[in-house]
């Protein structure tokens, strides 16, 4: 099964991403910290982060023209966020820097048996889009459009300017929220968290919450499932393509990683087997380093363990 999506031809940009960007403070610990101990950490990195800002830098090293859409405080923060995308080699000039907000960022404590992390975020209001401060040629400037569900009213005018052009849309999303429904109505892509369609159906069996999650949206399903890989609903049928097993330091950012492999395939047209297969190696290989971005594997390392 390939999409074989009509691409407009006429775009700057092959992926335009509106949504979140962060910085990340992550904290590699030995274990999970218990209540009032004391313990020394193994590594410390500050690094840019974010779900759709991340998955853009990962796309940008893989030689796809990028542009990224978001806000960023007016502070140091700001500037490190904004700066991490643009040296990616990630396309900006229609970020919005909001004078007087806080950027995103939040504090990562990675375990250091498992990778697992647990994350501690803050997010100012004031980066949230306002009426009039996005720009539906900016938005449309793409062969597609990748976005996320925190700024749910902002991702829904994008993904319904884009419906009007005729750009395919692809959401990473993991929260729900009153105005989730109306969201993935609009999507053609979606690909959601392991936990997304149990929190939106209250269904306990991943592949009977998936089913029923199709009720809801004409698009595209797939749900990752971390080590084990992830899953999708293609046709009816449920296809699960299997994780590639590797000695996880943090599993950060795996997920805005795997939606970048994703929308590679998409645009290299591959069968969904392999653009999922594809999906579940870069963000396997990522897991190999801290942070969401330092370990987004080259083409090269990826092509070496899809033929191992």
């Amino acid at each position: 099964m390939r999409f074989n999506l009509p691409f407009l031809k006429d775009k700057p940009f092959e992926v335009v991403g509106m949504g979140l960007n962060s910085v990340d403070f992550l904290t590699l610990v030995p274990q999970f910290p218990t209540q009032n101990s004391k313990m020394r950490i193994r590594q410390f990195s500050k690094q840019g982060g974010g779900q759709v800002a991340t998955a853009m830098v990962a796309l940008a090293r893989w030689g796809i023209k990028t542009k990224y859409i978001g806000k960023v405080g007016g502070d140091e923060l700001g500037s490190f966020s904004l700066n991490s995308i643009r040296q990616a080699g990630v396309e900006v000039s229609s970020v919005t820097i909001e004078p007087g907000a806080t950027n995103q960022f939040a504090v990562i404590l990675v375990e250091g048996v498992s990778g697992e992390r647990t994350i501690l975020w803050d997010r100012d209001e004031r980066l949230m889009y306002r009426e009039g401060e996005l720009y539906k040629e900016e938005v449309c400037s793409g062969k597609i459009l990748h976005l996320d569900g925190h700024d749910i009213q902002a991702a829904t005018r994008c993904a319904r300017w884009a419906k009007e052009e005729g750009i395919p849309t692809v959401i990473d999303i993991d929260k729900v929220e009153p105005l989730t429904g109306e969201l993935i109505k609009e999507i053609d892509f979606i690909i959601t968290s392991s936990r997304f369609p149990l929190l939106y159906t209250g269904i306990l069996d991943q592949e009977k919450a998936l089913l029923e999650l199709q009720k809801h949206t004409n698009g595209f399903l797939c749900t990752t499932l971390g080590e084990e890989g992830a899953m999708t609903l293609a046709n009816g049928e449920i296809i699960r393509s299997k994780g590639f097993p590797i000695k996880a330091v943090d599993t950060t950012g795996a997920g805005d990683v795997f939606h970048a492999g994703f929308i590679y395939g998409l645009l290299q047209n591959w069968e969904v087997e392999e653009t999922l297969r594809f999906a579940n190696a870069v963000a396997s290989l990522k897991c190999r380093s801290l942070g969401g971005r330092q370990g987004i594997p080259r083409l090269d390392e990826v092509k070496k363990l899809l033929n191992s």
